[in-house]
């Protein structure tokens, strides 16, 4: 039986790979050529918040970090040793100048008191009754009816009676100002703080800690540092205009004034660790808004700067070349713009160059944007709107 050959099948397989080879590459090579003709889908503009520079009068200032202090501050203490008998005042209450504080038992200093007066009445009928004999001896002597020695005596025993009677007075002056130590009075109007001494404890005029602490705080003060370079500028601002700086107190975080003062002291000398001068300012404080041990941004006004460029301090970017903002293009593309401040004034910034009035300028969103991005306008939030001129000062 003749054996049938099988029909030989590898060449084909080879055709068939080599065709879809062929076939791929033809594929990949017209996909490049014809890339570029391919229509480009469009990028979404980017949603910011732009705001419009504006041309307002501000202030010329210099801010430095300040710490607020009491007008005045004072540590009441007894005056004398004693049981404290009563307090007159609630803790964190608002006391007035002479308001009773506390009370210490007077007893014991009223008791002084009263045998001071009477050791003097005691002096005082001896002194008359002395002065009544000097008289009769005065008359004897001229009768030869008694020795010049008597008379002397006489005379220096009066004479010493008096100095008796000038001590009483004093020890009497001394114990009814003992007396009165009892009765513990405000020094001064304040605002007072935690007792420290409750009734009943014996309390001693050595006490280092006190009874409670008063502290002004209307008017109060406000304790701030600025550079050296500024004293020139200080000088030049005083003697221009001969009068008195004034000073914002400003929250820290929100830029918000928070009272308005004057300036009361330049400090005589630079601090030439830090290179700092010290300077104070005192505000009239009504409404406690600035609390003692608060840090707050003190801001000297030196002048004012007419028709000054104002962006959002949002507005303002920082990169290696410098400060910049995302100016906007009439087709509403954005455009990095190199910016001068001058200064940062809350939720404004004062621009020295780079900015004009009425160029509009991205406030918000600014991560997402790259030179030549395409926008559209989103709602302001309360942070980027124009920012509007200062409250009007009193």
């Amino acid at each position: 039986m003749t054996a049938t050959t099988r029909p030989h099948k590898r060449p084909l397989t080879r055709i068939a790979i080599a065709t879809l080879l062929i076939v791929g590459v033809a594929a990949y090579v017209a996909s490049r050529l014809l890339a570029p003709h391919a229509t480009k889908a469009p990028t979404p503009p980017i949603g910011v918040t732009t705001a419009r520079a504006q041309a307002q009068d501000v202030d010329i200032g210099l801010v430095g970090v300040g710490t607020v202090q009491a007008m005045q501050t004072v540590t009441v203490k007894p005056r004398i040793d004693g049981q404290l008998e009563s307090v007159g005042f609630v803790e964190g209450q608002d006391v007035k100048q002479g308001q009773v504080l506390a009370r210490i038992d007077p007893r014991t200093f009223q008791a002084q008191l009263e045998q001071a007066q009477a050791t003097r009445a005691r002096d005082a009928a001896n002194l008359a009754n002395a002065k009544l004999d000097l008289t009769r001896f005065q008359g004897l002597i001229k009768e030869n009816a008694t020795t010049q020695q008597t008379l002397d005596t006489q005379r220096a025993t009066v004479a010493q009676l008096e100095a008796s009677v000038h001590t009483d007075d004093a020890q009497i002056a001394l114990a009814r100002v003992q007396l009165d130590f009892t009765t513990i009075t405000a020094p001064l109007a304040g605002r007072v703080g935690a007792r420290l001494v409750d009734p009943g404890n014996i309390v001693h005029a050595t006490d280092t800690t006190g009874l409670v602490v008063i502290r002004q705080i209307d008017p109060i003060d406000v304790v701030f540092t600025l550079p050296e370079e500024a004293v020139s500028r200080i000088h030049a601002a005083t003697h221009d205009d001969q009068t008195t700086l004034l000073v914002d107190a400003n929250e820290r975080e929100s830029g918000k004034r928070l009272s308005e003062g004057k300036l009361i002291l330049v400090n005589n000398t630079i601090d030439t660790t830090s290179g700092t001068i010290q300077l104070k300012a005192r505000f009239p404080n009504p409404q406690h808004t600035l609390w003692p041990g608060q840090y707050v941004d003190a801001r000297l006004v030196l002048g004012q700067r007419m028709q000054a460029v104002t962006v959002p301090s949002s507005a303002i970017q920082r990169n290696d070349a410098g400060t910049y903002v995302y100016a906007v293009q009439p087709d509403d593309t954005v455009s990095m713009r190199p910016v001068e401040v001058a200064e940062l004034q809350g939720n404004r910034a004062v621009i020295a160059k780079g900015v004009a009035a009425g160029d509009r300028v991205v406030a918000e969103g600014q991560y997402k944007l790259r030179a030549g991005a395409k926008i559209v306008e989103s709602a302001p939030t309360a942070a980027t709107r124009t920012p509007t001129a200062a409250a009007p000062r009193s």
